[in-house]
């Protein structure tokens, strides 16, 4: 049976958990620093079993002995952004907690696979590299997934059709230099200039890149948590299946887009060795450019992250 560790037992972490044991993917551990949270929590969900229809053992834990031999970590450790604050004015505090739990991740799980959660999300990947030492096809980040479901979801609403018919590719950083590829983004097929006119279509593509920002501003007191955590799932699932979907994630480009040592956005096969590989799409020449664009966002983050981290 695989297993699995969630770093961060708050509400991405949990509900990763539990999502993560109702499929039955492996053996799950929640780890916090908050003492008896994440064992109360795993108890809860084992608990939930008999109910659910899952055999799935889950573990709580406020150290990293428990999570030793894990074949994927999932980490959504950080605090959440609060209304008005913005993806980077987290990265100081986040960064070093990223840097705290990528390393016991990394010296009890030597051979997993990191896919990180945790925002500033770009940024925060580029950390969980530096830090664990892996090999860049085991370090990943959540974000595209994500980014695509809202798009996904607002299309899906505009058009009063299934979601499950709805195609959408978002690439880049997580944040507002995102680029949705609208030439692949479709719906039964069909090209979704060809069905919104133009100008919604537009509205649409900035309530997308607003979407986290959205749903902070409505809860007021946290972040999302329901799509983040079942988008990182699907990516745990493709690679602990080895379904080789391809994913957007946050993954180092190695001259793909003309991008080259930075952790960004694009169309990855995800499986058994986690990144296999980075799949080039034909761009229009204004996606391209918003793309340089992202990645040059991306660059000044891990820049300042150098600075902050004395790197």
């Amino acid at each position: 049976m695989p297993k699995i560790t969630v770093i961060g037992a708050g509400n991405v972490g949990a509900t990763t958990a539990q999502r993560l044991a109702e499929k039955e993917l492996g053996d799950v551990v929640l780890v916090d620093i908050v003492e008896d949270m994440p064992q109360g929590k795993a108890l809860d969900l084992m608990e939930s079993g008999p109910v659910y229809g899952y055999d799935t053992l889950v573990t709580g834990s406020n150290g990293y002995e428990a999570t030793a031999g894990s074949d994927v970590v999932v980490i959504t450790s950080g605090i959440p952004r609060k209304p008005g604050m913005s993806r980077d004015d987290l990265l100081k505090t986040n960064a070093g907690i990223v840097q705290s739990v990528t390393s016991q991740a990394a010296k009890f799980s030597p051979n997993a696979v990191l896919i990180i959660v945790s925002n500033p999300l770009d940024a925060m990947t580029y950390v969980a590299h530096k830090v664990s030492g892996f090999p860049a096809n085991r370090v990943l980040g959540m974000a595209g997934v994500l980014d695509s479901a809202r798009f996904r979801t607002f299309l899906a609403l505009e058009l009063g059709v299934s979601v499950e018919d709805v195609h959408a590719t978002v690439l880049g950083g997580h944040g507002d230099t995102m680029v949705p590829v609208l030439a692949c983004s479709t719906v039964a097929g069909i090209p979704v200039g060809q069905l919104i006119p133009k100008e919604r279509l537009e509205k649409i593509v900035q309530r997308t890149r607003d979407g986290g920002a959205e749903i902070v501003k409505l809860l007021k007191t946290g972040s999302a948590y329901y799509a983040p955590s079942a988008s990182a799932v699907e990516m745990v699932e493709s690679i602990l299946k080895d379904k080789k979907r391809i994913l957007p994630s946050a993954v180092l480009a190695g001259g793909e887009y003309g991008i080259k040592g930075l952790f960004v956005g694009l169309p990855a096969v995800l499986g058994s060795k986690g990144v296999e590989r980075i799949v080039e799409m034909q761009l229009t020449p204004e996606e391209r450019a918003a793309l340089e664009k992202s990645a040059a966002a991306v660059k000044e983050l891990c820049s300042t992250v150098d600075t902050l981290m004395g790197w």
